[in-house]
């Protein structure tokens, strides 16, 4: 996973953490402005989201900090 994507998740999954509670659950759609403005970058968090990680849509926020940070 790219540093500029792995900063990006954890950056949005800490604001909405701090803002909605631990127990906030979020799809990988939320870590992008517009969808079709990085559509590189979209479709890495969604393979690794979907294909690696085989996640549901939506996800507890802590989860996926977790997951991003035993990425290498």
């Amino acid at each position: 996973m790219r540093t500029e994507l792995k900063e990006r998740i954890t950056a949005v999954c800490q604001q909405k953490i701090a803002t909605k509670g631990h127990n906030v659950g979020l799809s990988f759609y939320p870590f992008f402005a517009n969808k079709n403005s990085e559509p590189d970058l979209l479709m890495e968090a969604a393979t690794w989201w979907i294909q690696t990680h085989r996640l549901d849509h939506f996800e507890k926020a802590h989860k996926i900090l977790t997951l991003v940070a035993a990425e290498h």
